[in-house]
């Protein structure tokens, strides 16, 4: 069967090649009517674009921003170490990668970034979501820029955004109830959960997930009201010291956030280590060292170079209005104790 070429688009529609390329890149300078002649005919006689070819035919390039927080957070710390490793690999396929570090939980930051983005400059933004009605309407206003939105880590739900790259939190926060109910099985007791923001939709999920588990499998274990602990290691430390004194009797902690230095040093200081089951997140030094001297029972982690290549690989494909596998795209959740880490 013979492919249909833009050429014969051309010819069907009575206009010329040029204006059938704007049309197909949404470029100014045609009118409505010339538009909507193209699009019947591009429907009519079944013409699909090989955007790829396209795009290096222009040699075209593509150039995305990183949003990461900034701070003592240990996983966005490897999250801004992807960036700069991928800042120097992704040249070879035309991608140019840049980072910038913004305020941990604030909204009003995130949106005064998204909307300082220049169209004219980059491709795409991916960004850790602070779920807010400003940054929502920030990602809207991105989008109808024609910047392409990935949400990373932290997702904020029915915005604009083309992509989430991230594991399934509710499941992971089920994960988490799951280890922490068989491993402190027949206890009765006080569990807490610790937050690092409720403006987080991850740590939202997380907890939510948790909470399922808990009160549908574990009824013998009582959790306590959620904590937030900033991700900041020292307020962490003083939380946790005031958690402890207050419930002497504490038996579980499930930490879905980062600040894991200011749990470990309070957990010590209190001479809670190995007393109490700790379920924490993601795989870093603080916690393998935790996992290694019984101070953590289970670390859920995700993959940071599995979700920077993810989401560099989607900007890519959207730009490009290409297929994508979702498999390849989708982070899973690895569950690591002490008996699985590799030295």
């Amino acid at each position: 069967m013979k492919r249909v070429t833009v050429h014969d688009v051309a010819a069907e529609a009575k206009v010329s090649l040029a204006t059938v390329d704007r049309v197909l890149n949404g470029r100014p300078g045609v009118k409505a009517s010339t538009i909507e002649r193209v699009n019947d005919v591009v429907e009519k006689i079944g013409f699909i674009r090989d955007w790829h070819a396209a795009n290096m035919a222009k040699r075209r390039d593509y150039k995305i921003r990183f949003l990461i927080p900034q701070g003592d957070n240990a996983f966005m710390q490897l999250l801004r170490r992807e960036v700069e490793f991928a800042s120097k690999v992704e040249r070879q396929r035309r991608t140019f990668v840049e980072m910038k570090s913004i305020p941990a939980f604030d909204g009003l930051a995130l949106t005064s970034e998204l909307d300082a983005i220049d169209s004219d400059e980059f491709t795409g933004v991916v960004f850790v979501a602070t779920d807010t009605p400003g940054v929502k309407e920030a990602i809207k206003r991105l989008v109808e820029r024609g910047l392409i939105a990935i949400t990373l880590v932290s997702d904020i739900p029915n915005s604009a955004r083309a992509h989430f790259v991230g594991i399934d939190h509710a499941a992971a926060g089920r994960t988490a109830a799951s280890l922490l109910g068989k491993f402190l099985r027949p206890n009765i007791g006080k569990v807490v959960i610790i937050a690092g923001s409720m403006l987080l939709r991850d740590h939202v999920d997380r907890q939510l997930g948790f909470k399922q588990v808990m009160s549908s499998e574990y009824d013998g274990l009582e959790v306590l009201p959620v904590y937030e602990g900033l991700d900041d290691n020292k307020v962490m430390q003083g939380l946790v010291e005031n958690i402890l004194e207050k419930y002497p009797d504490l038996i579980g902690i499930y930490n879905l956030g980062a600040a894991r230095r200011g749990l470990i040093s309070a957990l010590k200081a209190q001479g809670k280590q190995g007393k109490v089951c700790v379920i924490a997140h993601d795989l870093t030094d603080d916690s393998i060292e935790a996992l290694r001297d019984g101070t953590f029972d289970a670390v859920i982690n995700q993959d940071p170079p599995h979700q920077i290549r993810s989401a560099i690989r989607l900007v890519r494909a959207y730009a490009d209005r290409a297929a994508f596998a979702e498999s390849q795209e989708r982070i899973r959740i690895d569950i690591f104790l002490r008996d699985n880490l590799i030295d």
